[in-house]
């Protein structure tokens, strides 16, 4: 049986030292050590380019090297993205390119001739079908989303002995299995053995397994994972491909229009047309001003003259802004730190005060948006109500786990 595993690791643009050296020790280093040691392991994985930058400034090299290698070997499949971890399906045509270009640069002055994309990894697998076009022109091959995209019905719509293409387009699409995944990510599955017994029952061995999680899973969220993950990926029964691989080993392919979702919607979710809750949540008002405030900003950015001497500081500093990272921990369901939220919305209100000509009309009422979102923020921690919603998050997580996996998905913060 074929094994396809895909990670992906991020942080944030201007992580801190500390925090990410933290990461590094617990997750990145024995993880990728450990891929270096298991030479019959294969696997797909995105890292943004903005984390390739953050190794080099504080000079872990050495993961650089290791990945150029073993991409050179043809044991790491690397995946294109967002450099930012941008929300996709939330930008417009133009800024979606952008990030995406600003990716495969920094990856190639990274990786070299080792970063060979053919797939693409859309940040949270979000997606809305204006994704696969863009995808398309970009010249990628292939594209991952959540099994829940496939009919909105998860596994129970995914036949895993065939590949899918997205209707109208060139373009693949993979199905990340995400009762799988979670076990895996939860330390359920902790065999090859145990992996064999948790697929579903119809489970052949003319099929193929794609599983995908957040790297930093291992040793950061979960410490022990990562010799966990080794074990498993000892396991002789399976053969480990990438990605890129699966067309070759399973040619039969079919048609399918992708549901708009993340690997975070739920089926409720998506009945009810929030799935997107997690970074735009119809009820939550901080959701609100964060997105009319990154308009107004891109708004005035779109504005300025290219050729203008403050326009390319002013165009970097919209892009790292457009991180998805500040909408995603303002959700309080049961994502939540006041922290992320307010560097978000002091990104947002420095770009718009490095512009020149901005009229104070603008400043205004972009410092309004920025004392809105801390302000709301700061009260609902006071007052008890980030407290109440995690009550209630918790009372979710009270049904039995292997019910959960198939409604709840994401990765780990």
């Amino acid at each position: 049986m074929q094994w396809a595993n895909f990670l992906h690791i991020y942080q944030p643009a201007e992580q801190q030292s500390d925090i990410l050296e933290a990461i590094v020790t617990q997750s990145y280093r024995p993880l990728l050590q450990g891929l270096k040691r298991h030479k019959r392991v294969r696997l797909t994985l995105n890292v943004n380019g903005a984390l390739l930058e953050l190794f080099d400034r504080d000079r872990h090299h050495d993961l650089i090297d290791i990945l150029r290698q073993l991409g050179r070997e043809g044991r790491i499949e690397f995946t294109s993205s967002a450099k930012y971890h941008a929300f996709l399906p939330y930008l417009e045509q133009g800024e979606i390119v952008r990030q995406v270009v600003a990716n495969n640069e920094a990856n190639t002055f990274y990786l070299g001739d080792a970063y060979r994309p053919k797939g693409f990894f859309p940040p949270e697998m979000a997606y809305s079908e204006k994704l696969a076009p863009i995808v398309e022109e970009l010249g990628f091959d292939w594209l991952i989303l959540d099994e829940i995209a496939c009919g909105g019905d998860g596994a129970r719509a995914v036949d895993y002995t065939k590949g899918y293409r997205i209707a109208g387009t060139k373009v693949r699409v993979f199905f990340r299995e995400r009762r799988l995944s979670n076990l895996i990510m939860s330390a359920v599955v902790r065999s090859g053995e145990s992996l064999r017994e948790a697929m579903p029952e119809d489970s052949g061995a003319s099929r193929y397994v794609l599983t995908a999680m957040d790297g930093e899973t291992f040793g950061h969220h979960r410490p022990g994972l990562v010799e966990m993950l080794f074990d498993i990926l000892k396991a002789p029964e399976f053969e480990f491909i990438t990605i890129s691989d699966i067309p070759r080993y399973y040619p039969e392919e079919r048609e399918v229009v992708p549901v708009t979702s993340t690997w975070a919607s739920s089926h409720e979710d998506i009945r009810k047309g929030i799935q997107f809750l997690s970074w735009s949540d119809p009820d939550n008002p901080i959701h609100a001003w964060q997105w009319d405030f990154t308009a107004l900003v891109l708004d005035e950015v779109h504005a300025m003259d290219p050729r203008h001497p403050a326009y390319e500081p002013v165009r970097k500093k919209m892009d790292v802004a457009l991180s998805s990272d500040h909408f995603f921990w303002a959700s309080a369901k049961p994502w939540w730190s006041v922290e992320m939220i307010e560097v978000g919305a002091f990104r947002l209100l420095e770009t718009l005060r490095s512009m020149p000509g901005v009229t104070p009309e603008k400043l205004e009422k972009a410092r309004n948006f920025y004392e809105h979102i801390i302000s709301t923020a700061f009260n609902w921690q006071r007052s008890g109500k980030i407290r109440s919603m995690m009550r209630e998050q918790k009372t979710i997580l009270r049904v039995p786990f292997k019910e959960r996996t198939l409604g709840q998905g994401g990765g780990e913060r």
